[in-house]
């Protein structure tokens, strides 16, 4: 067929079929990237996570005792209403209920879950079970995102939780059924928020600044008020306490999830999600570092594990031009 021909055929294309080629456009969760930027993207998304490591450093050597929901808020609520003064942009359209779910999923909801584990469970036996977030991901993907995890993904994940399990975990870890319940449902949440922030995206002509102070919003707003009837502020805030709410509220929130979303929207999901595993080795070496503790053979053997669970299950090749999933 000649160029002429296949112009008159575009140019006489019905307006079914238009808008059928319309709903295939490209969408901005799969942009073309080299190999050398997708190294640059996931590096900055893995500062989130390895963030998220020294928030038990954080937890016991500066903030109040016994006060978690009170740090969830404050580490949600303030930040947020932070980058909504900075952008001056609110949600519009579906993205009103979009930045809630997305917002209950990665805040709102999975703080209070994840600071339940971690009181009813040793920090191995918590760390072990949010090590599978690889695996539900590559799940939810199939079923969201209609991509089939490849053998090396679900390999990569299982030396993944086999690696934390020996980083972390101790022979005489006690295993709490409700906290092993609550550590499996924000695991599950946290997966899902990954796929459903893949699949989504985010509106156009709106910065990842902004989308992410929707979702911190929305998450501490839900926060403030339990964390206030079960908990109360304290009677005194020191030097040390405001520092520690700081540090969790603008780097280990604010600019930690900024990062991790802009490696969401930018690398494939089953990527992202080993990213993920930075946060037990961070926090390994901060108790290393910062409480003096000591690894074994074992755990040396985790880490190693860990670190190749994370390369395994990158992938950072050039992106092909391929049929997106149309948003809704």
């Amino acid at each position: 067929m000649s160029i002429t021909s296949t112009a008159a055929k575009s140019a006489t294309t019905t307006p079914t079929s238009h808008r059928a080629h319309n709903a295939r456009r490209p969408t901005p969760q799969t942009p073309r990237t080299s190999t050398k930027a997708a190294l640059g993207i996931a590096a900055l998304a893995a500062i989130g996570p390895a963030t998220w490591g020294t928030t038990y450093v954080t937890t016991t050597e500066l903030l109040p005792a016994d006060r978690p929901l009170l740090a969830a808020a404050l580490r949600a609520l303030p930040a947020g209403l932070i980058l909504l003064a900075l952008t001056r942009r609110l949600p519009r359209g579906d993205w009103w209920w979009k930045a809630t779910v997305l917002g209950m999923l990665n805040f709102g909801a999975f703080f209070p879950l994840l600071f339940f584990g971690a009181y009813h469970l040793p920090g191995g036996v918590a760390s072990t079970v949010s090590a599978v977030t690889p695996l539900l991901v590559a799940g939810f993907g199939a079923g969201v995102l209609k991509i089939r995890p490849t053998r090396r993904t679900l390999i990569a994940g299982l030396v993944g939780v086999a690696g934390v399990g020996l980083l972390v975990l101790r022979g005489n870890a006690e295993v709490d059924l409700a906290g092993i319940v609550a550590m499996l449902a924000a695991t599950v949440l946290m997966a899902l928020a990954v796929v459903l922030s893949k699949r989504w995206g985010r509106p156009e002509g709106v910065s990842l600044l902004a989308l992410t102070g929707w979702q911190l919003t929305v998450g501490g707003l839900v926060l403030a008020p339990i964390a206030l009837t079960a908990e109360g502020l304290p009677d005194h805030l020191t030097g040390a306490n405001i520092a520690g709410y700081a540090y969790l509220g603008v780097i280990g929130t604010a600019v930690a999830y900024a990062l991790w979303f802009r490696g969401i929207e930018r690398l494939p999901a089953s990527s992202v999600s080993f990213l993920g595993l930075t946060n037990p080795v961070v926090a390994t070496l901060a108790g290393l570092v910062f409480l003096g503790q000591t690894l074994t053979a074992w755990q040396i053997g985790g880490l190693a594990l860990v670190i190749g669970s994370v390369a395994l299950g990158q992938n950072l090749r050039p992106a092909t031009r391929r049929r997106a999933t149309p948003s809704t």
